[in-house]
């Protein structure tokens, strides 16, 4: 949903991607001249895989999933989008589209920047092309990481992973709102729906975790931690 500019300038902006500060003046400016801001309901797509890939996405408020679409209508939840994250995928230097699917999970506002500016920065300011580099490195280690978790992690592992990510990561707290839903947490960790619920009820049963619909509590992370690492 488009919306009237709610961040005055870059330069100003409290949660601004940390790369654009190692832009000047000017290169703030060409940033700014060349960006818009939309704003997203829950549920709204932000960015459809397969789609022309023009645009990089910062998220300035809420949170996104970021999801692949597969076959038989079957999504694969990447990961979660904060705030102060720019989104760019591969797809973008391989076939000009978006290689994932990206959806509101709460309200969201967002700013979109051409990639012609993206690439026009990093030709002409090695520190932001550096700090681009980096930021594609540590998004890459992060998915080595989760395939092998997928891959070699058996259920309640894989669901311990996720529920330490969304402590540690997202919320910064043992107890939260689950923002994703229990199909959307299978999606997540490769396994069904029922299988989420079926795990979740024999944490709680032995007194890991406390769930209330929405809301997860971590009563003993330390044990949550062990069934992470050894699931």
């Amino acid at each position: 949903m488009p919306s009237d500019r709610l961040i005055n300038s870059c330069e100003n902006c409290i949660v601004a991607w940390k790369n654009f500060k190692t832009l000047s003046k000017n290169e703030i400016k060409l940033l700014d001249d060349n960006r818009y801001e939309a704003t997203f309901k829950p549920g709204e797509i932000i960015l459809k895989q397969g789609s022309p890939a023009s645009n990089a996405v910062f998220l300035a408020k809420g949170m996104a999933k970021i999801y692949i679409e597969g076959l038989d209508n079957k999504n694969f939840i990447l990961g979660i989008a904060l705030p102060s994250r720019l989104i760019i995928g591969p797809g973008v230097h391989v076939h000009a589209r978006h290689s994932y699917s990206v959806s509101a999970l709460t309200a969201v506002q967002a700013c979109f920047i051409g990639f012609e500016v993206i690439n026009q920065l990093i030709r002409q300011n090695s520190e932001f092309a550096f700090g681009m580099i980096e930021d594609l490195s540590v998004k890459s280690y992060a998915l080595h990481g989760k395939l092998v978790s997928l891959t070699q992690k058996r259920m309640p592992g894989r669901l311990a992973e996720a529920l330490l990510f969304f402590a540690d990561e997202v919320y910064k707290s043992d107890v939260f709102d689950i923002i994703l839903s229990r199909q959307e947490l299978g999606e997540m960790t490769n396994m069904a729906k029922e299988s989420v619920v079926r795990i979740l009820k024999e944490l709680e049963t032995s007194g890991v975790v406390k769930s209330d619909c929405s809301k997860i509590q971590i009563l003993d992370k330390e044990k949550l931690r062990l069934i992470s690492e050894r699931g």
